[in-house]
């Protein structure tokens, strides 16, 4: 099974900045869309931000402004550039990239890397 590998993770005081970044698989085609979704503990994992095929950039309302997604299509690597962290955005984050190939979806995800916010 093709994995997405993410790095940059670690804790920062709130305010502060981080990067985490995913390389993705040259292998993976048909992408309709990539990006980032976290979990905090005890609940469920949710979009923090996309690039959707057809050029359509996503971010949760809870980050916007905050956050940046973008990526280096030469080096097939997504970052996602975080600044002036709360607590609340403690979570483990996931890179996600959606494929499309006649009509099956599928669905490829990183492990995970840990962002921890102290306040």
């Amino acid at each position: 099974q093709v994995q997405l590998v993410e790095s940059g993770g670690g804790l920062v005081q709130a305010g502060g900045s981080l990067t985490i970044s995913c390389e993705v698989p040259r292998s993976i085609s048909g992408i309709n869309a990539m990006g980032w979704y976290r979990q905090a503990p005890g609940k469920q994992r949710d979009l923090v931000a996309n690039f959707v095929s057809g050029g359509l950039i996503n971010y949760a309302d809870s980050v916007k402004g905050r956050f940046t997604i973008s990526r280096d299509n030469a080096k097939n690597i997504l970052y996602l550039q975080m600044t002036s962290l709360k607590p609340e955005d403690t979570a483990v984050y996931y890179c996600h990239v959606e494929t499309w190939h006649w009509g099956i979806r599928d669905n490829y995800w990183g492990q995970g890397t840990q962002v921890t916010v102290s306040s």
